[in-house]
């Protein structure tokens, strides 16, 4: 039950802050950031609306009756928030011209536990044929 409502809340959120992000960064933005920063700052939007989806379907659809389902949402909610939250920072901090590199290294990590969340929704999906 716990990670249904994990996977519902998670993903009504972001999806929330994916549209207000994804305005911000449209309007207040634009004149603040290079291209190529504003570039950085859509796909850390697109990454978190695409996984706002897939978090919604999955806590509607998954039966949660196994910890494979628990760790596919885990890896889903945790993934998006290190790749997209440091995609914002990196951003903003660059443009503020006082950038936290510190957060750099936390982009590919969340993208690796996306990868992977991916990676045990397939196996979720084979498993019953092997």
């Amino acid at each position: 039950m716990e990670s249904i409502l994990l996977a519902q809340l998670s993903g009504a959120l972001y999806g929330l802050l994916a549209v207000i992000f994804g305005a911000f960064g449209a309007h207040a933005l634009k004149k603040k950031m290079t291209p190529e920063l504003l570039k950085s700052f859509e796909t850390g939007v697109k990454y978190q609306m695409y996984h706002a989806t897939v978090l919604l379907v999955l806590g509607f659809n998954l039966g949660f009756d196994s910890p494979l389902d628990t760790y596919i949402v885990n890896c889903f909610v945790f993934g998006t928030l290190l790749f997209s939250f440091s995609i914002y920072g990196l951003c903003l901090s660059a443009a503020s011209g006082n950038k936290l590199r510190f957060l750099g290294p936390i982009t590919p990590i969340g993208g690796l536990i996306l990868v992977l969340g991916w990676g045990l929704l397939l196996y979720s999906f084979v498993r019953p044929m092997i």
